[in-house]
């Protein structure tokens, strides 16, 4: 398995996770438990757990998308070495921004 098929396994494993736990919260609220404040509580910590897992596949696609693109540019290794640095950035931005 390449390192690219390995990543995609790894995104489409953690989106099948936040729909599987998100199904969970759905029904939790449809079929309207009634339950103390410690189950509401554990339905905002699902919640919390899903919104982790769709942040964390959103920065791994988007780090593969733009490995996808320096790869497939016609760049000296210089120039490559420039873009990957750019992505590099670019990751710890959105990783920042998804934090608030």
């Amino acid at each position: 398995m390449t390192k690219k098929d390995n990543q995609k396994a790894k995104i489409i494993i953690g989106l099948k996770k936040a729909r599987t736990s998100l199904d969970k919260i759905i029904q939790s609220l449809d079929e309207g438990e009634k339950g103390s404040e410690k189950k509401c509580f554990d339905v905002i910590q699902q919640n919390l757990a899903v919104i982790g897992l769709l942040k964390a596949a959103n920065v791994s696609m988007l780090e593969n998308h733009l490995e996808m693109y320096i790869q497939d540019t016609g760049k000296s290794s210089t120039q490559k070495k420039e873009l990957k640095k750019m992505k590099e950035e670019i990751i710890k931005i959105i990783q920042v921004a998804q934090k608030k």
